[in-house]
């Protein structure tokens, strides 16, 4: 069987785009690394507030621009999924050694789920993404291409696939 290396969705309106990040959320719920690419307002805190919700957030979503980070900790909640998810926003940073001084590798301890938008802010500090999403403006909606950079990320697009 051949696993999906490649996914490309139309996502109509703001709800498509929740649902399917909880689809993501659920396949991805071991844990892994997503990168989320895309010009400003193209969705990509949208589709992580999905990604949040399937582990049971039912708050806010703000994009961690200043804080670079925010943290899900999921396992103190009544519901306790068990996950963390770290939920990346590095479009103000200046350059990519911030993220050592930060102590980055910690975060990617191979259990948690990290979310990271503008992933190209910090090339060479970051490890390989097991999905890259790509979200671009199309007509009324939103075009999202997926691609697959590991063996979790090809079963997680195989996942996916309706």
């Amino acid at each position: 069987m051949m696993l999906q290396t490649e996914l490309s969705l139309f996502l109509h309106d703001e709800a498509e785009t929740v649902a399917i990040g909880q689809k993501l959320g659920t396949v991805m719920a071991a844990g892994g690394v997503i990168f989320l690419t895309g010009t400003l307002g193209a969705g990509k805190t949208t589709l992580t507030r999905g990604v949040l919700k399937s582990f049971g957030h039912t708050g806010a979503v703000k994009s961690p621009t200043y804080t670079l980070v925010e943290p899900y900790d999921f396992n103190v909640d009544q519901q306790a999924s068990g996950q963390v998810v770290y939920h990346f926003d590095l479009y103000r940073l200046a350059d990519p050694e911030e993220l050592e001084y930060m102590g980055i590798r910690e975060y990617f301890d191979g259990r948690a789920l990290c979310i990271v938008e503008w992933p190209d802010k910090g090339e060479g500090f970051l490890p390989v993404a097991d999905i890259t999403l790509s979200l671009s403006p199309k007509n009324e909606g939103r075009m999202l291409e997926l691609k697959a950079g590991s063996a979790t990320g090809r079963a997680a697009l195989g996942a996916l696939e309706v």
